[in-house]
């Protein structure tokens, strides 16, 4: 078995071993990850974090051992606080990293970094605080940033942020916590989750406070949220058919 760091700022994660191919999800910056099947151009890996697989081109991260694969994953999250910052190496090369970035394998990569740092968990009432950061975000499918985000990243990176993890997906996420019969039970930072008329979770957002609900629709977004499902405040409809409620926290 291989093992790998992303070693990059943002590294798309695709569905095939081609550069065409669907974007699924995003390596941020310190993300580890098992190397499953390696070609000449290619690898497919599957995340420490969440276990998600997905193919990365083999330019676009650094092989490490087992040893210190081990070691980093049993490490305490340590996270970049602010929406932008930047590492450098002994040359003083920068690079750009996102809010959410793994800083454990700093020393590993031999990066400095002098922003501030998430490296415990927090309240359940931070975790609204924290989806503000990504309001307005544009939508892009398998994002994970605030440069471009899909529901379930916007919901796994805001808890992660907060030390807490949720799978990838909508799908997987809505396996996880407490289901709650009312809305009336819920709380912010609580998760919603819809489904489509043949009854497959295909989106997922934030409760918050006074029945509404942040969420990426074309954005990061704030609407409402009733027994029937998302009522957009725009198009005046409901957009989104509820499913079930989740307690994860």
């Amino acid at each position: 078995m291989q093992y790998g760091i992303c070693n990059l700022g943002i590294v798309p994660i695709r569905l095939e071993p081609s550069d065409t191919s669907e974007m699924v999800t995003q390596a941020l910056y310190g993300d580890r990850f098992k190397v499953l099947e390696k070609r000449k151009n290619w690898s497919r890996i599957r995340f420490s974090f969440d276990k998600y697989e997905g193919w990365i081109d083999n330019k676009q991260y650094k092989e490490i051992e087992e040893f210190d694969y081990k070691g980093l994953s049993n490490s305490d999250m340590k996270l970049s606080k602010d929406l932008i910052e930047f590492v450098s190496d002994a040359s003083n090369n920068l690079y750009l990293i996102p809010v959410g970035s793994d800083l454990n394998g700093l020393a590993l990569l031999h990066h400095n970094f002098d922003g501030s740092i998430l490296s415990s968990k927090r309240n359940k009432s931070e975790i609204i605080k924290t989806s503000f950061l990504y309001l307005n975000s544009p939508y892009l499918w398998g994002g994970k940033t605030p440069f471009g985000i899909d529901c379930s990243g916007f919901t796994q990176i805001v808890y992660k942020l907060n030390g807490y993890k949720l799978f990838r997906d909508a799908s997987e996420q809505a396996s996880q916590g407490e289901a709650l019969s009312f809305i009336e039970e819920s709380e912010p930072g609580d998760l919603a989750f819809f489904d489509n008329a043949e009854g497959n979770i295909i989106h997922v957002g934030i409760i918050m406070e006074d029945n509404h609900i942040i969420h990426a629709h074309g954005k990061v977004r704030i609407d409402r949220l009733d027994h029937s499902g998302i009522y957009n405040i725009d198009k005046n409809m409901h957009t989104h058919k509820l499913r079930v409620i989740k307690k994860i926290i």
